[in-house]
């Protein structure tokens, strides 16, 4: 009796079970592809300050209305995240870090980055 049934070639995310390494890794390539709108967007904001005071308040009032913040919020996180996710990679590249403590460093960009950008807008909104 011969088995028709097709195979995959190689093996498929199907049988993998997803570990936070897997999910901070694609995090890290989203975080990397969210810098650019963000960086468009310091982009505009840098010419429209430059162009003069006619030309920078309709981008200030965006960049301060709640959507506004709220793309500064998500810009800050990717950042601090992209920063993290970097460091372990670079960690990873030395041959260091690759036994079990691999989750702790993922775990640890998970929670730093978190950390890191609500220390920083706390301590912005305590300066303004």
């Amino acid at each position: 009796m011969t088995n028709t049934k097709t195979r995959p070639l190689s093996p498929h995310l199907s049988i993998y079970k997803p570990t936070i390494t897997m999910t901070m890794s694609i995090v890290h390539r989203i975080t990397g592809m969210g810098l650019y709108a963000g960086t468009v967007l310091l982009a505009i904001w840098l010419i429209a300050a430059a162009s003069g005071a006619q030309e920078f308040a309709p981008v200030q009032r965006f960049i301060a209305s709640p959507f506004g913040r709220i793309i500064l919020l998500g810009y800050t996180w990717a950042i601090i995240h992209h920063a993290l996710g970097g460091i372990r990679h670079f960690i990873w590249d030395t041959g260091a870090g690759l036994g079990p403590e691999r989750y702790l460093f993922a775990r640890l960009t998970l929670i730093g980055s978190l950390v890191i950008t609500v220390g920083l807008w706390a301590l912005g909104y305590a300066v303004r």
